[in-house]
């Protein structure tokens, strides 16, 4: 819900202000709520929005700005139809806001693009609220091979509100332990395995510790009232000889951001994306690159269950053991996403999945992007955000700049 707010001279008759108004924003075709100017509410829907509707109203807004701080952190949006001076006034308020080192922005234009922003920034706001309270677990430490994939809690939780939270790793292990080994699992498992690239007993011994891992992790994020979290997966494969791929998988499915190798900086890239779109992402190592066709090699041996048209098991490539998941998206536009883990820089790339394929000497799930800018490429190999990076179905960019 948008929350509109307005700003208006008292020089301009009040009756019709309040009539060109209502068509006005009948016009836009937007679920919102009309406060007028009252601001005692400012802040409390997740998007407000502040209508200038005419000139003369630089004064009033300087005057409301410390309260309006009080209420609100979030970036200002100021809406103008174009009428009675009311762009004039919104230039002057945004520039006045620039210099006191505040963020903003004016939507102004056709009706359709003030739609659109309108729509995004909304979505945007809903995301950052989602974000904020959230809880995110750390289990164990980062995998030694991530030496740049550093993180700032507190910069994380001063920016996004999101709490970064430590789980050892040796108490996960201990619920696996706890957790009785199924004697069944999921009948739609059981029918993948005559799918699978592997030999049948391989997965049919390893099926019932890989839904062990899942209910431990599932016991552990109720233990600790985690929204989402990244574990020292390969730990699992020497302390109980399985992977965490389908219990990732499974999880990520459900809600709960769940990701690879104890990568903070990725999985907070999940869980941005999640507040944006409802699903985790696929948390990805870019396997190979054609700067000149703009083309990503991408692959990881786990991918969200909801992500994918179909799926097949498999053993986890590296140590070929366990259960590895090889999903099938959807072809069409997504989005290339991540985040550092101070949240100071980003890559965000838009393009198109070409194709899913299966080789051997890759992670299970194999997907071939291309960027809609091939030159986006160069800048991925000479300034890398680490290596794992998400990608999420559809045209986030802009979303997540704003977001960002």
């Amino acid at each position: 819900m948008i929350a509109v707010y307005t700003l208006t001279s008292e020089l301009h008759d009040p009756q019709t202000v309040e009539r060109a108004t209502s068509v006005f924003l009948d016009t836009l075709q937007l679920d919102y709520d009309y406060r007028g100017g009252d601001f005692a509410g400012y802040g409390s829907h997740p998007l407000s929005v502040i209508f200038v509707r005419t000139g003369g109203t630089e004064g009033i807004f300087r005057r409301l700005l410390p309260q309006l701080l009080l209420q609100s952190d979030a970036p200002f949006t100021l809406l103008t139809s174009g009428q009675s001076n009311s762009l004039a006034a919104s230039m002057e308020i945004l520039s006045f806001l620039r210099q006191q080192g505040l963020r903003g922005e004016i939507v102004h234009g056709t009706v359709d693009y003030m739609r659109r922003r309108l729509e995004l920034l909304s979505s945007v706001a809903e995301a950052r609220k989602k974000l904020n309270g959230c809880r995110l677990g750390i289990v164990g430490e980062p995998s030694d091979w991530l030496i740049s994939s550093t993180f700032d809690a507190e910069m994380v939780k001063s920016r996004l509100g999101i709490e970064l939270v430590k789980v050892p790793m040796e108490e996960v292990q201990q619920l696996v332990d706890e957790t009785p080994i199924p004697s069944t699992f999921d009948d739609s498992l059981s029918s993948l395995l005559s799918t699978s690239h592997s030999p049948l007993s391989s997965l049919h011994s390893s099926l019932p510790g890989a839904e062990r891992i899942y209910l431990a992790l599932r016991a552990m994020v109720a233990r600790y009232q985690l929204q989402g979290f990244t574990i020292r997966c390969f730990d699992l494969l020497t302390s109980v000889h399985n992977t965490g791929c389908l219990a990732l998988a499974k999880l990520n499915a459900e809600g709960i951001v769940a990701g690879c190798e104890g990568d903070v900086p990725a999985m907070l890239s999940m869980v941005i994306g999640h507040a944006l779109t409802g699903v985790s992402g696929f948390q990805c190592n870019p396997s190979r690159i054609d700067v000149e066709t703009g083309e990503i090699l991408l692959a990881h041996c786990t991918i969200p269950l909801n992500m994918v048209e179909r799926y097949e098991l498999d053993t986890h490539f590296e140590s070929g053991i366990g259960v590895g998941i090889r999903g099938y998206m959807r072809e069409g536009d997504v989005t290339l996403f991540k985040v550092s883990g101070d949240l100071s820089r980003s890559f965000i790339a838009e393009g198109c999945l070409v194709r899913n394929q299966v080789e051997p000497d890759l992670c299970r799930t194999q997907q071939v992007v291309r960027l809609q800018d091939a030159a986006q490429l160069n800048y991925f190999l000479s300034d890398p955000i680490g290596n794992h990076h998400v990608v999420f179905p559809g045209h986030l960019a802009d979303a997540l700049r704003q977001l960002m």
